[in-house]
Order: structure tokens, then C-alpha cells, then sequence
């Protein structure tokens, strides 16, 4: 069987699957009170969270906004290469054609608007909710967002991308987010090092994530990379001109820290771990 095949029916088994478990969750019988405790745990969540739950099974009700940077991404990737499909299945002739272009035209459509919504939701989650500190929320329910989020807009455009998606394009993909998800942190780790007005004008050493190790976009190049196929000269050479413009200012970047810091990590490698 087809990887495509493959993917429209995992999707479509893991909604079937929750459904069902929601729908057993409904049935009013004593013999599940456990069951049921455990379906409510998946919507705990600040006050509606069980007064018994353990804090170590929860995590920050502020966590919502990880809900919405996956939707983010994920429903901007799938945009983005369903909207080049359409371009490269543009009817030419025949009624069969139209019909599928019309398909893959729907798909875009749905995502737009999947799009506007995680926007939205991302925003909100930043500068308009303010959730309470010890406001929290069961990891289980968190874990249930986060496929949500993964699963809905794959959803909306499940027989374009099972035409689409092949395996270079899944692992391409996972090592994109992977690097994007590290880039976002090591960001806020810079960020945080300004927050200090008497720090404002001074330099300090980054510590944490991948400061450490590689540098973060490489990853998503090698990401983009490996989703084309690596059939394409052109994407080569833009990761041929991003290796080399990154190795250059990293080791710039790198011996000015080796100057200025004595307490600079000794171990810690230029952009290649322990190669460079």
C-alpha cells in the first residue's frame, strides 16, 4: 500500500477512535465511573480541573499557545505546498482535470481559513488571555491539543496530500518543525538576556538549547532539503550558499567570543559538534 493511502486511513482511524471513546464516555453507567474520570481529565482544565488531580500530571494552563504555533506551522506548510500543487495541476484540457484542480482549489480554500483561525487563536493567547498563574491544565488534554492542532488541517486536505506526501517529504518536514521549534526557544533565550535594562548595551554569554550545539538553521535547510527529494540542483545550491554563509559567521562569531569571554565554554563547537 501507498504511503498516501497509509496516512488518509491513519487520520481517519485516529478520529474514528476518538469519537468512540467520547461517545463510551457518554453512556451513563456506574460500571465506568473510572473511564469517565479519566475522559474528564482530557477537558480539565483551570477550574473545570479535578480538585484531586496530581500537579504532576499537569502543566500550565498558558500552554494553549503551543496549540496554536503547531497550527501555525503545520496549516502554513500544508498551505504553502498545496497551493503550489494547484498551480503545477492547472487544467489543461480534458473534464477529469478540472475536477481534480477544483479538488485541489477546495483543499486551499479550507486551509485559508484554517489559517485565519490558529492566527487568530495564536494572538489571543498572547496579548489577549491572561492566565491565571497556577491556572493549569492535565497533560493528557494537552497531548489532545496538540494532535488536534496536528490532525485538523491535515484533515482538510487529506486526498491532496496523500498525493503530495511521500516519505521525504514526512521526514523533510519533521526535521523542518524540529529546528523551527529549537529556533523559537534559542530566540527567546537571546530575548530574555535584553530584559535587564542595566544588561541593555552588554554582551553575555547564551546559554541552554542548542547554543550548546549545532546552529538552528541549518536544520531547517536540511529539512527543506530532504522534502524536495534532493532531485533539485537549484535547492543544492541554496544549501550549498546557506553552509557556507552560516560556517563563516559562526566562526566569526565564535572567536569573538573565545576573545572576549575567559569563562567561554571550551567544549563548545563553532556550528559543526565537534567537527568545526
Amino acid at each position: 500500500m501507498e504511503l498516501g493511502i497509509w496516512i488518509v486511513w491513519l487520520v481517519r482511524a485516529a478520529w474514528i477512535a476518538a469519537i468512540l471513546l467520547m461517545v463510551i464516555g457518554s453512556i451513563p453507567s456506574s460500571k465506568l465511573r473510572l473511564y469517565h474520570e479519566l475522559m474528564l481529565s482530557f477537558a480539565g482544565r483551570g477550574k473545570i480541573l479535578q480538585p484531586s488531580s496530581s500537579q504532576k500530571w499537569t502543566v500550565p494552563q498558558k500552554y494553549f499557545a503551543h496549540f496554536y504555533v503547531v497550527g501555525v506551522v503545520w496549516t502554513t506548510l500544508l498551505f504553502a505546498m498545496t497551493w503550489m500543487y494547484a498551480f503545477k495541476m492547472a487544467p489543461l484540457t480534458g473534464g477529469s482535470h478540472v475536477e481534480h484542480w477544483f479538488k485541489v482549489l477546495r483543499a486551499v480554500f479550507l486551509l485559508l481559513l484554517m489559517e485565519i483561525h490558529v492566527l487568530r487563536r495564536l494572538i489571543e493567547s498572547f496579548y489577549v488571555f491572561k492566565y491565571s498563574p497556577c491556572a493549569r491544565m492535565s497533560i493528557l488534554g494537552y497531548f489532545t491539543g496538540l494532535f488536534f492542532y496536528a490532525a485538523a488541517p491535515l484533515s482538510l486536505c487529506i486526498d491532496i496530500a496523500s498525493e503530495m506526501l511521500g516519505w521525504c517529504q514526512l521526514i523533510g518536514g519533521a526535521f523542518f518543525l524540529w529546528g523551527w521549534l529549537h529556533q523559537r526557544r534559542c530566540h527567546a533565550i537571546l530575548g530574555s538576556l535584553r530584559k535587564i535594562p542595566s544588561q541593555a548595551k552588554e554582551y553575555i554569554i547564551p546559554h541552554g538549547d542548542w547554543f550548546e550545539s549545532l546552529r538552528l538553521s541549518l536544520v531547517l535547510y536540511m529539512g527543506l532539503l530532504i522534502a524536495s527529494g534532493g532531485i533539485d540542483v537549484t535547492i543544492w545550491l541554496l544549501f550549498g550558499f546557506v553552509v557556507g554563509n552560516l560556517t563563516m559567521a559562526a566562526g566569526e562569531t565564535h572567536r569573538w567570543y573565545l576573545r572576549k569571554f575567559e569563562n567561554y565554554p571550551a567544549n563548545r563547537s563553532a556550528i559543526f559538534p565537534y567537527v568545526y
